[in-house]
């Protein structure tokens, strides 16, 4: 199962909104085939791996056990079911990780097996399982998109300068740490001020892959047109008060001031079935989402060795739990889970 776990996490920034799977295929203690979910719409992890199985190895296929992180599917979707093809190939015993959340699977991939007189363990290492697809999990079980936060501060806790002019907290390494996390979310999502100020083009640089989708809250829609966020290179999505229309690749997504806004943003991501979101920046937007309690991941980018004498305070984070640190020359990175879930 831990060879499952490594083989999934490679579909990473690839295979969503599909979760990452792993699958192995041992006979008397020798694996004989492994594969994983490489991309949306391809094969399934349990494919791949039969499909991997050598020529003089085939023969042993009745007599393996199936390791699979995720719970087999079920239902035709972009592929066949998978749980059709273990039972094809007269795999004796499948031993699962978790099952899916999914409600056209929940449970049906492992009763298709066992009514195929196919033996099934389940829960092994489940909770490494659940944590690797862990943005999939919260999109089907809480009805909303997993949460990231990320903000880069000063040694004394400044995002950027009083008159927001543009001031570089985290070095190259760390920036390039970013793009990875880029490439591993649905969407990335800002402010108002960020958006003017800093004219990102909130794209995965260096890689060849799908850009998560841009969003920016600008409720008075006072963003001029020739920021980079309107170039429609890559989905984007604006969040506003004034009106709701849709054009190539820009969506005008209309929402209340009367109502918390948090709410109403991650309302309309499960709607609009993005399973998780980086939130960037500003300091304004961040802390909104600290204070509503929604929020599933803090990275925080401290550069120690600088300080910004009047600056933007950096938002406060009142809860979480250190899940990992990182050095990366001066930067000290420190990401947090959110214990209490909302």
């Amino acid at each position: 199962m831990e060879r499952c776990l490594e083989l999934a996490a490679i579909g990473a920034g690839s295979v969503a909104p599909n979760p990452m799977v792993g699958a192995v295929l041992v006979h008397q203690g020798r694996i004989i085939g492994e594969g994983f979910h490489r991309k949306y719409g391809e094969a399934h992890a349990e494919i791949n791996c039969l499909q991997s199985v050598r020529e003089e190895d085939r023969q042993h296929i009745p007599a393996s056990v199936m390791y699979v992180s995720l719970e087999p599917c079920a239902h035709h979707g972009k592929t066949p079911p998978c749980a059709d093809r273990i039972i094809l190939e007269k795999i004796p015993h499948v031993v699962i990780g978790c099952r899916d959340p999914f409600k056209e699977v929940d449970g049906r991939g492992i009763a298709k097996l066992n009514a195929a007189g196919i033996r099934t363990t389940v829960g092994i290492l489940e909770k490494e399982c659940i944590d690797l697809n862990r943005r999939f999990f919260t999109y089907y079980k809480q009805h909303r998109p997993y949460v990231i936060l990320k903000w880069a501060e000063s040694g004394n806790q400044k995002i950027a300068k009083s008159d927001y002019s543009r001031v570089f907290i985290s070095n190259e390494l760390s920036n390039r740490l970013v793009h990875q996390w880029r490439n591993e979310e649905a969407s990335i999502l800002i402010g108002t001020n960020t958006a003017y100020f800093d004219n990102p083009s909130l794209t995965v640089r260096g890689r060849e892959s799908n850009h998560p989708v841009r969003m920016i809250v600008d409720m008075g829609l006072r963003l001029p047109s020739k920021l980079q966020i309107f170039d429609r290179q890559s989905p984007t999505i604006i969040f506003n008060s004034i009106r709701h229309e849709e054009s190539a690749n820009l969506l005008y997504y209309q929402v209340t001031e009367d109502v918390e806004l948090v709410h109403q943003l991650v309302h309309a991501l499960y709607q609009l079935k993005i399973q998780s979101v980086f939130v960037e920046g500003g300091s304004r937007l961040i802390q909104s989402f600290i204070d509503a309690g929604i929020w599933d991941e803090a990275r925080i980018i401290t550069n120690e060795a600088m300080l910004i004498s009047e600056g933007i305070p950096a938002p406060e984070l009142f809860t979480g739990e250190l899940r990992s640190e990182i050095h990366l020359d001066a930067d000290r990175i420190k990401i947090y889970n959110n214990p209490i879930k909302a």
